[in-house]
């Protein structure tokens, strides 16, 4: 007779039980609470990579977390552009936004990188709704000048969050459902709309939300502690710690820091980048005790040891 033998399976689901076990206190913390999820990098153009980062999106709904999803969409705005006969020009590590451009991030961001992400999800079930920061005026903002070798310069459509409305995902988050968000935002003063970096439009929602985590993907393990001599990724520091070494970081780098930066400031208990690269990335950040990546922690308050 061939087959596994009743103590082969128990061996063979034993480690199973394990990492439910290891993950049992970090859902007993987690529980109820709101995360923020920055989707990017090579999590958002690999498709295996997007599969798991669906997979692991709908686990924290099914776990008894709220996680809210906010992207972005360099690459396919890019193409998108390109098919268009229209020049990607990026000053400070942003893109110039001209009025034809930002007709094409809207409809890239809304019309193609949400549907597609909201696709995923909701083939695990009838969980994620797609918006933008324009809807129920989520985000507002004001128009963003660069800063370029001390100079002020403008980059066109490109905006700065004022304000966050959170009512319309407060309703969706109460009615069990999983708000996938683009990074475009109605102007304040003028009516138009803007292009929102998206670290920073996740960072300000974070905020507004009192999440209990940020998460910012990336294409790198973490922040490297002495990059390019050493590829040593730093796991845990400081808000203050971090502001010293904003102005030595690289420039993809420092909207994603400074994201986590205002996140922690601003009632957010953690901000953790990490590898998007990496299947399963967070799960494997929020339920396991190694982690990966690099967390950020608030100040110790005085008198804290």
């Amino acid at each position: 007779m061939s087959g596994s033998t009743p103590t082969t399976r128990r061996h063979t689901a034993l480690p199973k039980a394990r990492t439910l076990v290891e993950a049992l206190p970090w859902l007993t913390r987690h529980h109820g609470k709101t995360v923020v999820i920055k989707f990017g990098g090579n999590a958002m153009v690999d498709d295996d990579l997007k599969a798991a980062f669906a997979q692991d999106v709908v686990f924290l709904r099914h776990a008894g977390l709220h996680p809210v999803v906010v992207h972005g969409g360099g690459p396919q705005i890019s193409a998108h552009l390109d098919r268009l006969g229209l020049e990607s020009e990026f000053k400070a590590g942003l893109r110039v936004t001209t009025p034809e451009a930002m007709e094409a991030v809207r409809m890239v961001l809304a019309g193609q990188v949400q549907r597609e992400l909201v696709g995923l999800l909701n083939q695990h079930g009838p969980l994620a709704v797609g918006l933008t920061g324009e809807d129920a005026h989520t985000m507002t903002a004001v128009k963003h000048f660069a800063e370029l070798d001390g100079e002020r310069v403008d980059i066109g459509r490109v905006g700065e969050v004022t304000d966050i409305d959170t009512g319309a995902i407060r309703a969706l988050l109460d009615n069990g459902r999983i708000p996938v968000v683009s990074s475009i935002a109605r102007g304040a003063d003028d009516g138009g709309i803007y292009n929102v970096n998206a670290d920073t439009a996740a960072a300000a929602l974070a905020a507004a939300l009192g999440a209990e985590t940020l998460m910012v993907l990336t294409d790198v393990e973490g922040l490297y502690a002495d990059w390019p001599n050493s590829d040593d990724v730093i796991s845990q520091l400081t808000a203050s710690e971090l502001e010293r070494l904003l102005p030595e970081l690289a420039s993809g780098m420092v909207p994603k820091m400074q994201g986590c930066l205002h996140a922690v400031r601003n009632g957010v208990t953690t901000a953790r980048v990490i590898d998007g690269r990496v299947q399963h990335a967070i799960l494997l950040e929020i339920f396991t005790d190694e982690g990966i990546g690099t967390m950020v922690v608030p100040d110790p308050e005085q008198g804290d040891k």
